[in-house]
C-alpha cells in the first residue's frame, strides 16, 4: 500500500478514537437540534441543519470539545433540557435531567366576609290633624296619602319593627282619650297592612293625653271643650301619632 494511503487511514481512525460514542437506551423521537445563538464550541457533531449526529442506534457524537460541563449547557431547541441529557444523560450532574416542578400557585387569599348591617332607626312623627279629623279615628283622605309616602319608605329597609303610638289632645276625660289614642293607632296599622307592610312587623300603643306636646302655651284659648275651635286648633300638635321604624338599609 502506498505511504500516502496509510497517512488517510491513520486519519480516519485518529477521528473515530477522538469522537467516541456513548450509548443512549432510547433513541430520540425527534432532531436534536442545538440551539446556536450564544458563540463557543459545541460538544457534539453538527450536520449542516446544526442537528447533533448520531449513528443507527441514536448514539451522539462527540467532538473534541466535550466535556461534561460544556454537554450540560449545550442548549437544545424546543426542550428545557440541555443536549448532554439525550446523549450522555448518564453522566449528568444531579438534577440536569430531571424535570423541573411546577411552581405550586398558592389559592388567593379568602376574602373576609363583609361586616354585617348596622341596624338603623328611622323615627317619624305625623300630626294627627292631617290623619284625623278632630275627636275621630277614621283615616282622612290627606292622612292616607302621608302614610302611603310613610310606606314606601319602610320598602326600602329590611324591616324588624314598626311601632305606632296615638296621642291626643286635653279636651275630653283621660279614659276617653286613651282610648281614642288606641283606636288611631289601630287605623294607623291597617292602612299600612293594606300597603303591604307586613302585620307582624307592626306594633301599637296608645298613650292618651299624657304627652302633650303644646305645653302651657295654650292655655289663654278659654274654657276646654268640643265647641271651642280656637283651643282645638292651638292644641293640634298633641294630636299626633309617632312611627318608630327600626330596620337595616338594603
Amino acid at each position: 500500500m502506498k505511504p500516502h494511503h496509510l497517512s488517510w487511514l491513520s486519519a480516519a481512525a485518529a477521528l473515530c478514537v477522538s469522537a467516541s460514542v456513548h450509548a443512549q437506551a432510547t433513541p430520540p423521537a425527534q432532531p436534536l437540534k442545538v440551539d446556536r445563538a450564544g458563540s463557543g464550541p459545541v460538544p457534539y457533531v453538527l450536520d449542516s441543519q446544526d442537528e447533533i449526529t448520531r449513528n443507527n442506534f441514536g448514539q451522539c457524537w462527540r467532538t473534541g470539545y466535550w466535556t461534561v460541563e460544556l454537554a450540560a449547557q449545550t442548549k437544545v431547541v424546543g426542550s428545557e433540557f440541555p443536549a448532554g441529557c439525550a446523549c450522555d444523560g448518564d453522566l449528568m450532574p444531579a438534577g440536569t435531567c430531571t424535570p423541573k416542578a411546577a411552581p405550586v400557585v398558592q389559592p388567593p387569599a379568602p376574602v373576609p366576609p363583609p361586616p354585617p348591617p348596622v341596624p338603623t332607626s328611622e323615627k317619624v312623627s305625623i300630626p294627627t290633624d292631617t290623619l284625623f279629623a278632630f275627636d275621630k279615628s277614621q283615616l282622612t283622605a290627606e292622612g292616607r296619602d302621608k302614610l302611603k309616602t310613610y310606606a314606601d319608605q319602610l320598602k326600602a329597609l329590611n324591616l324588624e319593627a314598626v311601632v305606632a303610638v296615638g296621642h291626643t289632645d286635653r279636651i275630653g276625660t283621660e279614659a276617653y282619650n286613651k282610648t281614642l289614642s288606641e283606636k288611631r293607632a289601630a287605623s294607623v296599622k291597617s292602612y299600612l297592612i293594606e300597603q303591604g307592610v307586613p302585620a307582624e312587623r307592626i306594633f301599637t300603643e296608645g298613650r292618651g293625653e299624657s304627652q302633650p306636646t303644646t305645653g302651657t302655651q295654650c292655655d289663654a284659648k278659654g274654657k276646654e271643650g268640643p265647641r271651642n275651635k280656637g283651643l282645638i286648633e292651638c292644641l293640634a300638635p298633641d294630636r299626633r301619632v309617632d312611627i318608630e321604624a327600626v330596620g337595616t338599609r338594603r
